[in-house]
């Protein structure tokens, strides 16, 4: 009896293992690495598509602002979103953009171009950045022929001169039609009596020059005006130059100061000022030295009565003490500019040794 029994037990525990068995198995077919549930698909990605990246507006009259539309296309399959657009300049802006672009639809981006002060072939760019992952940003182009029908070169007559050259000096301003009729001008009027404008015709209605001139006065200062002349042209009908003077010394000294390291100086320093006469007679210098002793001090003339080199020589251990005024002068034949002063500037140093004196460095000959 027991023995059956044990036998019976035997064999329903078998088959409850082999059928717990088969229940474990996949009914389908299996690889390596495989699940039972799928991995979810791949996220679309925006694409961007430009029906064009270059636009040529061809031949533009100077100062009008011309406008464009710049066509895109999602061909991705996720939404493409436009994150910025930059202009090259501030000649060129972009409008109200399409920000936000399904998967097979258009969009646009406004842009314009003011062509004022400008001549001849221009070409501007407009960077559009996206989240398309291929390309992040895209350089579109705008070309355009900015024609002027009436050239003036230069735009502003800028004369430099000094107190002695100024009733000598001119400007001289070209007047150029780019028009197919001829081009007369009236004579040119001043809004300003300090300067004068006289009219030259270099082309019969084609080419012209405007001579600007500052009016002589006993003292001489800056100055600026406008000169106008009317013209026949229906494109120009009234050309401005904006003229002016800007007056600068007879005589120029550069550095105006001299400036030297912290002192005591570990070596010897030679500084080399530039006196350069621009004025209408020439000049002579003479008697440099320093009002410090130990300094050595040189005039080279480089172009005679006009170019100069005051040469001067600091020692070592050379120190400007607190208090003691430092220059290196020099007087000149000119009337205006009888003596020149140049200030010699070191910074102090708290405990630093004294400066060399006479019973220290030898005094040179213009000391």
């Amino acid at each position: 009896m027991n023995a059956r029994v044990n036998a019976f037990g035997f064999a329903f525990a078998f088959l409850a293992l082999h059928g717990f068995a088969q229940l474990a198995l996949p009914t389908g077919p299996t690889t390596a690495g495989a699940t039972s549930e799928q991995a979810p698909p791949a996220p679309g990605r925006a694409k961007i598509s430009f029906a064009e990246s270059m636009h040529d507006f061809g031949k533009v009259k100077s100062g009008v602002v011309v406008t464009h539309e710049f066509m895109f296309t999602n061909v991705g399959d996720a939404p493409l979103e436009i994150t910025g657009v930059r202009t090259s300049c501030g000649c060129t802006t972009a409008g109200e953009w399409s920000q936000r672009v399904e998967p097979g639809m258009t969009g646009r981006i406004p842009v314009q171009f003011n062509t004022g002060g400008f001549a001849g072939m221009v070409m501007k760019t407009v960077t559009v950045d996206s989240n398309d992952p291929e390309r992040p940003s895209v350089v579109l182009q705008l070309r355009a022929n900015v024609w002027k029908p009436v050239d003036v070169n230069p735009q502003y007559a800028v004369i430099y001169a000094n107190a002695e050259t100024v009733a000598e000096s001119m400007a001289a301003v070209r007047i150029t039609s780019n028009d197919d009729q001829p081009l007369e001008l009236s004579p040119p009027e001043c809004n300003n009596a300090y300067f004068t404008a006289a009219l030259k015709t270099i082309q019969p209605g084609k080419e012209f020059e405007v001579e600007i001139r500052p009016v002589p006065e006993p003292n001489p200062m800056n100055r600026q005006g406008v000169v106008t002349l009317r013209t026949t042209s229906t494109n120009a009908p009234l050309i401005e130059i904006r003229a002016m003077t800007i007056l600068q010394p007879v005589v120029i000294v550069t550095p105006p100061q001299i400036h030297l390291p912290p002192g005591p100086l570990p070596s010897q320093i030679a500084i080399t000022l530039t006196v350069r006469n621009a004025g209408t007679n020439a000049m002579a210098l003479s008697d440099a030295r320093a009002t410090v002793p130990g300094v050595n001090v040189e005039i080279k003339e480089m172009e005679p009565g006009r170019a100069f080199n005051v040469i001067a020589q600091f020692p070592a251990g050379f120190v400007v003490q607190p208090g003691q005024p430092a220059e290196v002068t020099f007087r000149s034949s000119h009337p205006l500019y009888p003596e020149f002063r140049v200030p010699v500037v070191q910074p102090y140093q708290p405990g630093a040794p004294p400066g060399p004196r006479a019973a220290l460095v030898k005094p040179g000959p213009h000391s």
